[in-house]
């Protein structure tokens, strides 16, 4: 489900450490629900057959992304897998945001200060994932929207659908959830009672806050 910058969701799921079993059921109930963006992160030993086989089988229905992207090499690993969206918990060379331009991926490089974002910006980063973002707050987005702008920020780190609405309003324009969303024991049992009373609860806070 291919989205350029405009259309990007404002929340992805992000998956980290998961056996595909467990990835392939949570993603089965994620697409018919509020959350249209998924990352995979690469703390999985077979993480690149896990997101290949994944792109296959849900890319039409949502967008599929890979996290915790460190090097040149995973980049141009995990597009050549078919992702849509890639990030990472350190910033971006010049030669991987080029990368992802050529390859039509949106770039998520991290970043924490106003210096680490500045750069990530001027090198042509899509949008800038601060991470880890509730050790400082969502104040922190305000602050650094005053010298900086209306700068696309993705707040990661603690964000849940409680919090995630001071986020938005203190200038983040995406959030990036992880435990936040499901209990880690539910996606390893993959308990659907468990997972679908999470992902209810969620929905319900996202209408609420964002009002879609």
């Amino acid at each position: 489900m291919k989205q350029n910058l405009n259309e990007f969701a404002k929340v992805t799921a992000i998956l980290r450490g998961y056996e595909f079993e467990q990835i392939d059921y949570v993603i089965g109930l994620l697409v018919n629900s509020s959350i249209k963006a998924v990352e995979i992160t690469l703390n999985h030993a077979d993480s690149k057959n896990i997101i290949k086989t994944i792109v296959k089988k849900y890319g039409q229905v949502i967008s599929i992304g890979a996290g915790t992207v460190l090097t040149k090499e995973d980049l141009i690993d995990v597009i050549k897998c078919g992702v849509e969206f890639v990030l990472s918990p350190t910033v971006f060379d010049k030669d991987m945001i080029d990368y992802c331009k050529t390859n039509d991926v949106i770039s998520v490089p991290g970043a924490l200060s106003p210096s680490e974002i500045y750069q990530n910006l001027k090198l042509g980063a899509d949008i800038v994932k601060v991470f880890p973002a509730a050790r400082f707050g969502s104040t922190y987005f305000k602050d650094i929207s005053a010298p900086l702008g209306k700068v696309p920020l993705m707040a990661v780190g603690g964000i849940n659908g409680e919090n995630m609405k001071e986020y938005f309003t203190a200038g983040a324009k995406f959030v990036g959830i992880s435990s936040g969303l499901f209990n880690s024991s539910d996606i390893k049992n993959c308990d659907e009672i468990g997972l679908k009373k999470s992902l209810n609860y969620f929905n319900k806070k996202y209408k609420e806050f964002i009002g879609e």
